[in-house]
């Protein structure tokens, strides 16, 4: 047996019924304390935490450094040839947003891939790339805090070394070095957080908003709604923002104002710096995989950046008349998603949460057509279907401890859009894997090593 199922197998059998009712009294606390809900969900709902093993972690981290390399080639490429740009298929307001240059590089310096992860063969496939608004940081680390405090955990730890994998000082090294390069140097800014209050992830803000606090610097929570632009400053609660930590989404920004919106104003202004800036708005396009997979643009990558894109990338093309390549044979693209609906994915351009895609095997042929003809008239990209991982996670149900297999994925963080460190996980018994699927849960992931 390998060294993680072993560890599994451990943790397991530790959890008897006594100790599963104290780890689950104890962890339903820690999130009624903390605020880790969505909404008004619990975030986890289960009684172990994702466990990585240090070979599996770094296989991640290096499989993961070309891809994005490739990413950053193919949005740089973007910004100089119209030609490229076009496939990203950005609205006409956010071509006019991107121009505004974010005063620091990368454009993304915060975000998040979405991947399926198969530890025992190392494969890893990438989905989706969140550029814009990765959230969960602060969930991920305070969720390793509640675990850390388990009865069964102090099991655990009897016989493993058990490492959490800190996201939270990450996210802040990063939007105040993006703070430095677009002022020119430095000083402690006050920095808001920016979204609307309603939204189902406002308790995270709270856990950042404390966090900032706890290292010095000021901080509040801002509703986009209730900031206003003037003399040259961008405010809300009639203190001047330096420094936007921006999760609300940029195209809510322009549904809510239009480029009329005090935060595009001052941010096209150069009066605040905003993280993600506009820019970021390329790379969170789905486009953005297939514009990495298309082998018309082979071109602008090296050797080992096709290979890592051939190695990672489901096939993924933009929905459009067309004829392309598909497992090296010519097709023409549309009659061949008509045919084949249940090996692929249909998914929005900009949309998150599991909104809008259709899943082909588990659509009518009806609802697959009528999905390609509104893909045809609105951007939209087509994946290959893959396999979904699954591990075993204890949940204790009527007093009694329960093990069921659950569908995971690995959502790395990236910082710099250079590198993955930490890692967020999340659980369904539904293949569209986000928190609010059916038996949705979010954990967080520790580096094991059995004590010697």
């Amino acid at each position: 047996m390998d060294k993680l199922n072993q560890a599994i197998d451990d943790y397991h059998a530790l959890l008897n019924d006594e100790i599963a009712q104290q780890s689950q009294e104890q962890i339903d606390d820690q999130l009624r304390r903390q605020g880790l809900f969505f909404g008004d969900r619990p975030l986890c709902t289960v009684l172990r935490p994702r466990f990585f093993t240090t070979q599996s972690y770094r296989f991640l981290q290096r499989a993961l450094g070309p891809l994005l390399s490739a990413f950053d080639k193919a949005y740089r490429a973007a910004l100089k040839n119209p030609e490229i740009l076009a496939q990203f298929m950005l609205e006409p307001w956010e071509e006019e947003l991107i121009q505004v240059d974010p005063g620091y590089y990368p454009p993304n310096p915060t975000s998040r891939l979405d991947t399926f992860f198969f530890p025992e063969s190392e494969v890893l496939l990438v989905t989706e790339y969140n550029a814009e608004t990765p959230a969960a940081p602060a969930y991920n680390d305070a969720l390793a805090e509640a675990f850390l405090g388990l009865p069964i955990m102090h099991a655990f730890e009897r016989r493993y070394e058990v490492r959490p994998l800190p996201a939270r000082h990450h996210m802040m090294h990063v939007i105040l070095d993006a703070y430095e390069r677009w002022a020119g140097s430095f000083k402690r800014p006050l920095i808001a957080i920016l979204d609307w209050h309603e939204v189902p992830t406002y308790s995270e803000f709270v856990l950042f908003e404390k966090y900032f606090h706890s290292q010095g610097y000021e901080c509040i929570i801002a509703d986009p709604r209730e900031v206003d632009y003037r003399n040259g400053g961008l405010y809300a609660a009639d203190q001047r923002i330096d420094l936007i930590y921006k999760r609300v989404l940029i195209s809510e920004l322009y549904e809510q104002g239009g480029l009329k919106h005090p935060v595009i104003q001052a941010v096209k202004d150069g009066a605040v710096c905003m993280v993600n800036g506009f820019r970021c708005k390329i790379l969170y396009k789905k486009a953005a995989l297939a514009v990495l997979d298309d082998d018309e643009n082979a071109h602008l990558y090296s050797k080992r950046e096709i290979a890592a894109i051939e190695s990672l990338v489901p096939w993924t093309r933009l929905v459009r008349e067309r004829h392309t390549q598909y497992q090296g044979k010519p097709i023409d693209l549309i009659p061949f998603l008509q045919k084949n609906k249940d090996d692929f994915v249909i998914k929005p351009n900009d949309d998150y949460g599991g909104r809008g895609i259709v899943l082909g095997w588990q659509a009518s042929q009806g609802v697959w057509e009528a999905a390609l003809l509104t893909a045809l008239q609105k951007p939209t990209i087509v994946q290959q279907r893959i396999p979904l991982p699954t591990e075993a996670y204890p949940s204790l149900v009527g007093g009694r401890v329960e093990i069921s297999e659950r569908l995971f994925d690995t959502a790395p963080f990236i910082w710099h859009g250079e590198y993955a460190s930490s890692c967020l996980t999340r659980l369904s018994t539904d293949p569209l894997l986000n928190v609010t699927a059916g038996g949705g849960s979010t954990l967080p992931t520790f580096l094991i090593e059995k004590r010697a």
